[in-house]
């Protein structure tokens, strides 16, 4: 019994160090984000980009701040893929106006029992 534990557990160091003896390496580098998001994502993103700045109110916004409809365009289709992907993820999480969030909403209420019980 006791040469059959002392083979079985020879076979398995064997097989253990075969394993990590051959296995193969691996190698990392870094890359650019221009390789991480392909060019169809960047174009879409552009465009959703470009359809915000060409929006009625936002064009007469930009009017307001002295920044001509066409010169916004130019400096839209001027950004680099990365500055495009990085304003877009803005715009996704940005909340829409007169949105409030659950802590808002909260601060609201607790106000509202605060002057009930004042009152």
């Amino acid at each position: 019994m006791f040469r059959i534990g002392q083979w079985l557990t020879l076979v398995l160091m064997i097989a253990v160090h075969g394993s990590i003896t051959f296995a193969p390496s691996a190698a990392a580098g870094v890359i650019g984000t221009d390789e991480v998001v392909p060019a169809a994502q960047a174009g879409s993103e552009r465009e959703r980009v470009r359809a915000l700045v060409a929006r009625p109110e936002v064009a007469k916004q930009l009017q307001a701040l002295g920044v001509p409809p066409e010169n916004a365009q130019a400096r839209v289709n001027a950004m680099t893929n990365q500055e495009i992907h990085a304003l877009a993820n803005r715009l996704d999480t940005v909340p829409a106006g007169g949105d409030f969030t659950n802590f808002q909403w909260v601060m609201i209420i607790i106000g509202l029992v605060i002057i009930a019980l004042l009152v």
